[in-house]
């Protein structure tokens, strides 16, 4: 279930949670052992020990245990999903590995072979961009983003469109290959996608090994089973 921030209450967590939940103590009352929270918000964190009441709430940070290691010079700046995404990508695909985030901002996460988080590549987001320039022109219009049907435009969405997904596909593949080259050259290396654009973006770049929609919380649940 997905959820705009602004919306993300107490109350509809616990809506959520007696929906799903899979075990009852008695009718009418759900019992969650442990909520898993990767949070970059903050000011929402709140909402989940209000939701959890007296279950156990494990926050996903550098100090908890994730099956990968970290190297990198200030662990507790690593945003938690980025953190996650490292969790899973060793435990299901092996190492060394990039996982390609296509969220709000697009994320380039690196584990080495030897099972450490190293650190990464953040660049804007492909809405974001898109966005960008509907709001600050004024005569480009609003664009639903979808696969061109070719790269030359016959009509200003048709070019906008082109630019923002062959483009965006320019930016990926130039930083894999800056990764590659940097860190792991003539390496075997599972670079694997996930987030909201990653089927859309990653569908045709052969450097993309695998998509996985659910990476993220895979990787959450990779902890939780690791520090229960």
């Amino acid at each position: 279930m997905r959820v705009p921030t602004a919306n993300f209450t107490a109350a509809a967590l616990q809506r959520f949670v007696r929906r799903r939940s899979p075990r009852r103590v008695r009718p009418g009352t759900e019992r969650i052992d442990i909520f898993v929270v990767c949070s970059v918000v903050p000011k929402k964190n709140g909402v989940v020990r209000r939701a959890a009441k007296r279950s156990r709430v494990l926050w996903l940070t550098p100090r908890v245990e994730l099956g990968v290691g970290i190297d990198y010079p200030n662990p507790k700046t690593i945003g938690a999903d980025r953190l996650a995404n490292a969790a899973a990508v060793a435990a299901l695909y092996g190492c060394p590995a990039i996982v390609v985030d296509f969220g709000t901002a697009v994320t380039f996460d690196i584990v080495s072979a030897q099972r450490k988080y190293v650190g990464g590549v953040i660049a804007p987001g492909l809405e974001s961009m898109t966005n960008f320039l509907y709001q600050r022109t004024a005569l480009l219009p609003k664009l639903s983003l979808k696969e061109p049907r070719s790269t030359v435009g016959r009509s200003t969405i048709e070019a906008m469109r082109s630019g923002a997904v062959i483009g965006y596909r320019g930016l990926v593949r130039e930083i894999i290959a800056r990764i590659k080259a940097e860190r792991f050259r003539g390496k075997k290396v599972h670079v694997i996608a996930t987030g909201g654009y990653a089927d859309l973006i990653a569908a045709r770049l052969r450097e993309i090994d695998a998509v996985h929609s659910n990476l993220t919380l895979e990787g959450l649940r990779i902890v939780a089973n690791l520090n229960t």
